[in-house]
């Protein structure tokens, strides 16, 4: 069995609109030194098998983000 863990993030150069509502909250909130604050998502793939990196790297590139505003990074926990 392993774990794929599939992080998605968006590119240096795109808005975050959300990370930046989520900085002015933790700064009212008293957390103070908050410099910039950027959201993404994950995905966590249970696999009971084989696991095939080039078919992992297709899906994550094609459907868990979208390449034109996204970068995404797969990690490989094997049981």
């Amino acid at each position: 069995m392993a774990r794929v863990i599939v992080d998605v993030s968006l590119k240096p150069e795109i808005l975050d609109p959300q990370g930046r509502a989520v900085q002015g909250a933790l700064g009212r909130l008293g957390l103070a030194g908050v410099t910039d604050v950027r959201q993404g998502k994950q995905f966590v793939i249970e696999i009971d098998g084989t696991v095939d990196r080039a078919k992992l790297e297709e899906l994550a590139g094609n459907l868990l983000s979208n390449p034109v505003i996204e970068n995404y990074s797969i990690t490989i926990e094997q049981a």
